[in-house]
């Protein structure tokens, strides 16, 4: 499984749909596996960053650092996985812990003041100094009744995004 001249089998699509928790349909693996395997030029197996860096919807997305990190050297199974989250199908808490894993960037199971504030800079630009998102950022952080020192963990995102009906949701062209 990964390299482009190989096929899936059915056994394949099983395995993956199960790694994946069903959040897929075989015809999707399958659509999905011929879009790893035009990404895998090399057919190594894995998709590098400068693979992923080759889809432009990637590319131009202003997280893609935080994202590459993520997705770096994924093979066929891991790539599904990733994917799973953005499926109609995933549920909300499967979302928010990719949300999570985006903003906890050393992967301490901790995302703190400084970490919410690289992903503002990512997100923001050069549309807000560094002056203002720090200012917006610790007002928000006050109301909330939190300093900057204050750490959100996992449950804490879970709390926050929970119930907020968030959409983030990818279409898998099936042929």
């Amino acid at each position: 499984m990964g390299s482009a001249s190989s096929m899936l089998t059915q056994y394949d699509i099983e395995e993956v749909q199960q790694h994946c928790h069903h959040l897929f349909s075989q015809q999707e693996i399958v659509s999905l596996y011929q879009r790893f395997c035009q990404l895998d030029r090399n057919a190594k197996g894995f998709i590098s960053a400068d693979e992923f860096l080759s889809v432009p919807e990637f590319a131009m997305n202003p997280l893609s650092q935080r994202l590459l990190k993520m997705v770096d050297g994924l093979n066929f199974k891991d790539f599904v996985a990733f994917l799973s989250a953005f499926s109609v199908k995933a549920s909300v808490l499967q979302k928010v812990e990719l949300i999570f894993k985006v903003y906890d960037s050393d992967c301490n199971g901790k995302v703190s003041f400084n970490d919410i504030l690289e992903v503002l800079r990512d997100l923001s630009g050069t549309f807000m100094s560094d002056e203002q998102r720090e200012k917006v950022l610790t007002q928000v952080f006050k109301d909330a009744g939190y300093t900057k020192e204050s750490y959100f963990v996992l449950d804490d995102f879970i709390k926050v995004f929970g119930s907020s009906g968030i959409k983030m949701e990818v279409e898998v062209p099936v042929d």
